[in-house]
């Protein structure tokens, strides 16, 4: 069901009480709920009388959450939101998304994401040298630890499409995948989220390292057995095991995952990608 408003053009909430009130644009979601995109630009008072009107009529129709998506342009509509009992759920650079439940229970809207995703990248050439960095920025900045390439993934980004994006960008050297060796999830990181951490093994196509200046101080191709000996790496045990996973796979004592990239059967078609062993009889085609 589409419901529509009025144009007012009256900043006037007495005068608005005075002429009959439609309610606010909404579409139903698949959870018995609405969702309300504000696009044209509105007073607060208006909008503030328009809500409740709104809410009201959800409320006798039986909805549940009510989702409201404000653009960056409509900031001003926020605080008549929060005031009728809207929290914020999340943002992103050009909108605001706020909820609301209607029903006198507790609500059972989904939370926003709980995790961020970075990648790592073990890139081993033919003299066993494994493609490593020192970085400009961040808690390794100036500790002259060499690392793994490490990137986050965009939105919208297929993990193994970032790994290869971030090594590109950090050191110019092409690469393609080869497997998922390790995840790695820890909490607390960025802004109180937690973290899913993919280390992936991937095959230098190139090997004229060009380093990104800005984010990276020094690229290299270095041994091994060098690069795992570190102290940090000695002493911090998810970077150890970490080490010794790659040092079994270069040994051929450890499998790791391939990856059958797959389009879901909806309207969107989703596409998304099982990783998965692929030594234990299952016979899949196109893996990647």
């Amino acid at each position: 069901m589409v419901v529509t408003h009025k144009k007012l053009s009256s900043s006037s909430v007495e005068e608005i009480s005075n002429q009959q009130i439609d309610i606010l644009n909404a579409v139903d979601d698949a959870f018995g709920g609405v969702i309300v995109e504000m696009k044209e630009p509105m007073n607060s008072n208006v909008f503030d009388t328009l809500l409740r009107v709104s809410i009201s009529c959800w409320r006798e129709q039986g909805k549940k959450g009510i989702w409201l998506k404000l653009p960056i342009e409509l900031a001003n509509l926020v605080e008549a939101a929060v005031k009728q009992g809207f929290w914020y759920h999340h943002a992103e650079p050009t909108y605001l998304m706020l909820a609301y439940w209607i029903p006198e229970t507790a609500h059972t809207l989904p939370a926003n994401a709980s995790h961020t995703v970075g990648i790592g990248a073990f890139i081993m050439n033919k003299k066993r040298e494994i493609l490593v960095v020192q970085e400009n920025n961040g808690r390794f900045k100036g500790s002259g630890l060499w690392k793994l390439p490490t990137g986050t993934v965009d939105v919208g980004e297929d993990i193994v499409e970032a790994a290869i994006r971030e090594v590109k960008e950090e050191t110019g050297i092409k690469v393609e995948f080869m497997e998922l060796l390790a995840v790695r999830q820890s909490h607390n990181v960025s802004f109180g989220k937690s973290n899913l951490f993919f280390v992936f093994m991937l095959r230098p196509l190139s090997f004229d390292i060009q380093k990104q200046d800005s984010e990276i101080a020094a690229a290299t191709w270095m041994p091994f057995e060098e690069y795992a000996a570190q102290s940090y790496m000695q002493k911090n045990e998810h970077f150890n095991y970490i080490a010794k996973i790659c040092a079994a796979k270069i040994d051929n004592d450890y499998t790791g995952f391939c990856a059958l990239p797959a389009t879901a059967v909806s309207s969107r078609r989703r596409k998304s990608c099982l990783y998965f062993n692929n030594h234990g009889g299952v016979v899949v085609p196109n893996t990647i």
